[in-house]
């Protein structure tokens, strides 16, 4: 099969980290910055301040030019400017988004890491990140609550010849009872990312422990794996992303792996399938395809479910208990490209359209995000509750 992918869905993590409005930094920049929350132990820049704005400092003595891909810039990003003391310092032109964003570094032409902070797999590379605090970070912050646990196993692939990895999350009760069984969520990451995502650039562990603490969310398994999409060219190759060698690890091998090997509820009715940008591309393909084992959908920045959809799957309005669809306000506003329609039509009104014909169809916009991380933490929270309501 070879879906026409949507060129709002896979937009790099570069183009995804937008400054607010002009309005907004016109604001004259505050002088309270701290170092940011990814920092590497002891380092002092990266910093954020209280508006948003970032700030670097790169010690590049030698260098002529250095520019950080996050913000806007003559380069599209900031440009640093070098001081006395040789270290190159800049502040982006206006506050970011809130949440999570990857950056780089380009020295002289040649693109580089900032030895400050951590690093992320995204972009199908080890990318730099940074995190602008949220004012609803709360949902996803460490607390003191039972906490889950999150494991990395391999599973035998017969299909592909190797043993494959997947992070698995078990719920902070689970083992305690030893005949009580829990539903199952795969979680897909998006383009030119792993199955490290979800838990390291969206928290999805403490999203979890946090409402399940407040009793917003049944305890469920979430497992994670790599979607297979990386070797493929970001632009015209997507179109031509064959799903069928990832729909048989998925289908075939994972999960009969995680059914044999952990306490899962190994009906359809608990078993549920879900994934940002292009992992929510594989999951409509994959789910719709395989009804007799999936309920619940959730598509994160990732399509749109349209009638057509439903009227073309035999067995949807029947077998489908949630159908989930999600977009930061940023990208929603935004044409799909070239000021194209969106391919699969509006999503407001698809969603629409699906429950008004008796299909558990919800939709969520998260306020001031764009294609990042910031709109798939928000989706998740919204998402979990609405999972496996027996």
């Amino acid at each position: 099969m070879k879906p026409v992918i949507n060129a709002l869905l896979f937009v790099s993590a570069a183009l995804a980290t937008g400054a607010l409005s002009s309005a907004q930094a016109a604001e004259p920049v505050k002088e309270d910055f701290k170092p940011s929350s990814l920092n590497q132990p002891g380092k002092e820049y990266p910093q954020v301040n209280s508006q948003g704005y970032a700030r670097f400092r790169i010690e590049a003595p030698k260098a002529s030019a250095v520019n950080v891909s996050l913000g806007l810039g003559g380069q599209g990003g900031t440009n640093l400017v070098k001081g006395e003391d040789g270290a190159w310092t800049g502040t982006t032109a206006g506050p970011m988004d809130e949440g999570f964003h990857y950056y780089h570094l380009t020295v002289d032409g040649g693109t580089f890491n900032d030895p400050g902070t951590a690093n992320f797999y995204g972009s199908v590379r080890w990318e730099s990140g940074i995190e602008i605090p949220a004012h609803d970070q709360d949902f996803y912050a460490l607390k003191n609550v039972p906490h889950g646990h999150v494991q990395e196993i391999l599973f035998p692939s017969k299909s592909t010849g190797t043993s494959r990895r997947a992070f698995v999350y078990t719920p902070p009760d689970y083992g305690k009872n030893p005949n009580q069984r829990y539903p199952v969520l795969y979680l897909q990451h998006g383009w030119g990312e792993n199955e490290s995502a979800w838990n390291n650039q969206g928290h999805a562990n403490l999203i979890m422990d946090n409402l399940i603490a407040a009793g917003k969310s049944r305890p469920f398994i979430i497992v994670m794996t790599y979607g297979m999409t990386n070797d493929i060219k970001f632009g015209s190759g997507l179109a031509n992303f064959d799903i069928k060698p990832f729909q048989t690890v998925l289908i075939d091998e994972l999960i009969p792996y995680v059914d044999a090997n952990f306490s899962t509820l190994s009906d359809r009715a608990h078993r549920a399938m879900a994934g940002l940008s292009m992992g929510g591309m594989e999951t409509k393909t994959i789910t719709l395809a395989n009804l007799d084992k999936f309920s619940h959908i959730g598509l994160l920045s990732g399509g749109t479910f349209a009638m057509d959809d439903v009227n073309k799957t035999s067995g949807f309005k029947d077998k489908v208990k949630l159908a989930f669809v999600s977009y930061g306000s940023r990208e929603l506003d935004r044409p799909a490209g070239n000021g194209a329609p969106r391919q699969g039509g509006d999503p407001r009104e698809n969603a629409a359209a699906l429950k008004n014909a008796g299909i558990n169809s919800v939709f969520y916009v998260s306020p001031d995000t764009a294609h990042e991380f910031q709109s798939w933490r928000r989706s998740l929270r919204e998402f979990a509750p609405l999972l496996f309501k027996d």
